[in-house]
């Protein structure tokens, strides 16, 4: 980082500058965290996408890329041709081929009465067609531990970086997928794919009813025979650097919590999708436009509730369990803060804390 942060906790660091009553030099500690933040927040740089420590002849990647050499340059404009001339018009192909197969497909199995054979013949669909879309982007990707894969009537729950997440993931299973009703392309694809299989889409003014949306919800993981959930409970994607803060609606479901790891390699492509910054047309022919999009998925063991652990303190385990096996960095922030400002509550904690160390010091009361 820019700065070098002491990770110290506030009631040490003040009992260095004095012993007991409030002093003038507490300013201090309060003056150097608020300037740490202003320089370098914890919450902001996980919306840019990662630095790399080496050029991979993609300039998005590094915004410090200055001309270099002649030869250079020669083999960054060879590979411009490649990508734009060879691969995107080959990937665009690809994609028009997964995404009319999946609308076609889905809507046509859709209207065959509820039965095994609709199950499977669902299933096949979404299987083929996300294989042709991850073709689409050149993916190369490496599952583990496929023994802790998801089973039906579960929760799949994973760190969230791109939309193609959900894509990676139904490239080796199928899954119910959770989200809000879309216009457009996506509308039209959301509305073929329910058809066939059991997804659970939300209008607007749905999703702020969280009562409404943890009891559909519910009712489907009561289901053993439907397939399991896929969410992301940081709610916004992150630049697969760290995991942010898991909502907790996920959690209170009841159900086998199946925790799922994904980390991009940056190398051979930026799958981070700055949604603040790019819309999704933009983003996906910067995708298009990559090298390839590699990563890694891991399974992990399924979860439960304990007993007497609360949904936060299980979405708090889950997401430290994710954190550890895609060697991210685990962050207690709202994802929610990168367009929104920072609740009162963070503020008057901090207060509270303050507050509570000098009545211990015994200079209050």
């Amino acid at each position: 980082g820019i700065i070098e942060r002491h990770e110290t906790p506030m009631e040490k660091e003040i009992a260095r500058l004095h012993r007991a009553d409030f002093e003038f030099s507490d300013i201090f500690y309060f003056c150097r965290k608020g300037f740490e933040a202003i320089v370098e927040d914890e919450v902001t740089q996980r919306f840019s996408s990662e630095e790399l420590v080496s050029w991979n002849l993609l300039t998005r990647t590094n915004v410090n890329f200055h001309y270099i050499s002649l030869r250079l340059t020669v083999v960054w404009g060879i590979g411009v041709i490649v990508r734009y001339c060879f691969l995107l018009p080959l990937r665009f192909i690809l994609a028009a081929i997964g995404i009319t197969a999946m609308i076609v497909g889905t809507t046509m199995v859709g209207q065959l009465p509820n039965s095994s054979m609709k199950n499977y013949l669902s299933e096949v669909v979404h299987l083929t067609c996300s294989r042709i879309l991850v073709r689409a982007l050149s993916g190369t990707i490496h599952y583990h531990n496929k023994e802790n894969k998801p089973q039906k009537g579960g929760i799949c729950v994973a760190n969230h970086t791109s939309p193609i997440d959900a894509i990676i993931l139904t490239n080796d299973g199928c899954y119910a997928m959770v989200g809000q009703v879309h216009g457009g392309l996506m509308g039209v694809i959301q509305r073929a794919t329910v058809k066939a299989c059991p997804h659970v889409w939300f209008e607007r003014s749905e999703m702020k009813d969280r009562h409404l949306v943890t009891k559909r919800l519910r009712e489907h993981v009561a289901d053993k025979s439907k397939l399991p959930i896929l969410i992301f409970p940081e709610g916004t994607c992150i630049n697969n650097t760290s995991v942010m803060m898991f909502k907790k609606g996920s959690f209170e479901i009841g159900g086998t919590i199946y925790p799922v790891a994904i980390k991009y390699d940056p190398q051979f492509g930026d799958a981070f999708w700055n949604s603040s910054k790019y819309n999704i047309v933009s983003y996906l022919l910067r995708i298009m436009t990559s090298w390839a999009i590699v990563c890694n998925v891991w399974y992990l063991p399924p979860m439960v509730r304990k007993e007497g652990e609360d949904a936060v303190q299980f979405a708090n385990r889950v997401k430290s369990a994710i954190a550890r096996q895609g060697g991210l960095t685990e962050l207690p922030w709202d994802g929610g803060l990168k367009r929104a400002k920072v609740k009162d509550t963070f503020k008057e904690e901090q207060q509270k804390n303050y507050s509570k160390m000098l009545v211990r010091n015994g200079s209050i009361g």
